[in-house]
């Protein structure tokens, strides 16, 4: 009541609870899916930030930022949860009996329930930040979003769909399938010189930006060791990036 500015109410009830002999808190937590954004703070939604400054626990993984994190509230209780390819600090099940258990006890959390807050999408903050702009008049008049890898590890995707001139095309989660993605996009019609970038740690400090096309972008990937998380993006809209580009860091490269 008072983060809601009830002042008034929220005396009163304070004092039906303090002169009530069952003093058992019955009340529910609330739990909030909370979208951090690709990594840049100010990317954060006003939502967000409230949120994150009113938690009384937060559940975070390892795309959230340390510049992100340092604006949670700072008593607040913070749990690692990370998760990154064959490595889980902690089990989705795991992950899920501790937002029950943390909501039993009455704390308000950041991390997941039917309360959903979305956040700035990795593709529209990376291709941004990297002077790539995902649709344009001279170039493409689509963009589509893509899973890089499926949940058997696979890359078994709908080439015919994605090897099309005139669009964007943004994967998620590439990385590992990279040389796959490329060869494929190749054999299923895309000319090999179409341009490619490969996003590294987008719109933060590390961010790294890779330039190159179908046949080469995987090799350059190979040769300066990146790390996750990626973002993939295809078509000839990365041509612009030389144009357009404005955030620079001094880990970025171009190839």
């Amino acid at each position: 009541m008072v983060l809601a500015g009830q002042l008034s109410a929220a005396e009163e009830s304070l004092q039906k609870k303090l002169t009530n002999k069952d003093f058992t808190n019955h009340d529910k937590g609330e739990v909030y899916l909370v979208g951090a954004g690709p990594g840049d703070p100010d990317l954060l939604t006003f939502r967000a930030l409230r949120l994150m400054q009113q938690a009384d626990a937060v559940v975070y993984d390892r795309l959230v930022s340390d510049q992100i994190m340092d604006l949670v509230r700072k008593d607040a209780e913070k749990i690692y949860a990370g998760k990154q390819r064959s490595n889980h600090a902690l089990q989705q099940e795991s992950i899920n009996q501790l937002l029950v258990r943390l909501a039993k006890q009455g704390k308000k959390k950041k991390k997941k329930k039917k309360k959903k807050v979305p956040g700035i999408t990795a593709a529209a903050g990376c291709a941004s930040y990297s002077g790539i702009p995902l649709t344009h008049r001279d170039h493409a008049q689509a963009c589509i979003f893509v899973t890089g890898h499926l949940r058997d590890g696979t890359v078994n995707l709908n080439w015919d769909m994605l090897a099309h001139a005139n669009q964007t095309l943004v994967f998620y989660m590439g990385l590992h399938g990279l040389s796959i993605i490329c060869e494929q996009l190749i054999n299923h019609g895309l000319n090999a010189q179409t341009p490619a970038a490969l996003i590294s740690k987008g719109t933060t400090p590390d961010q790294r930006v890779l330039i190159g096309d179908l046949s080469s972008l995987p090799n350059l990937v190979d040769a300066q060791h990146v790390q996750s998380p990626t973002l993939i993006i295809v078509g000839s809209v990365v041509s612009l990036h030389t144009k357009l580009h404005w955030y620079l860091t001094e880990k970025e490269i171009k190839a």
